[in-house]
């Protein structure tokens, strides 16, 4: 015996129903695009501030074992030369050593890209899809 399965078909909407839910849908992925932008935006803060406190406690420790290598160096070099001489050459080194720094981190911070880029390729998506539903 062959079973007759009967399938419940929705009537056919008008087309001011249709323009209606497609208003809606858009509405709801707009929300939820803003959503996932916040999300994708948050996180990234979090990562960044997880990452920033490490970069700190790592700098003051570096700078004060630096501070200390650095007057060893100039009482080293005193003892073969005039003392003001001595810090005056490791004051040098060090000021050329710090805008070598400061141009790395400077191209660094320069590649950075703020932009979601997530949210950015879904939003070109659903922009696509929203003409392609109003045609």
């Amino acid at each position: 015996m062959a079973e007759h399965t009967t399938v419940k078909r929705e009537p056919l909407l008008g087309f001011g129903e249709l323009l209606a839910r497609t208003g809606r849908d858009l509405a709801e992925l707009v929300r939820c695009e803003v959503e996932l932008a916040r999300l994708e935006i948050a996180e990234e803060a979090r990562d960044i501030a997880r990452a920033s406190a490490v970069l700190i406690a790592g700098a003051i420790a570096a700078f004060l074992a630096l501070l200390l290598l650095l007057f060893a160096a100039a009482w080293g070099l005193a003892e073969v030369m005039a003392p003001g001489f001595a810090f005056l050459l490791v004051g040098g080194v060090v000021a050329i050593l710090a805008v070598v720094l400061i141009l790395a981190g400077r191209t660094r911070l320069a590649r950075i890209d703020p932009v979601p880029q997530q949210t950015t390729t879904t939003l070109k998506e659903d922009a696509r899809w929203a003409r392609q539903q109003l045609r």
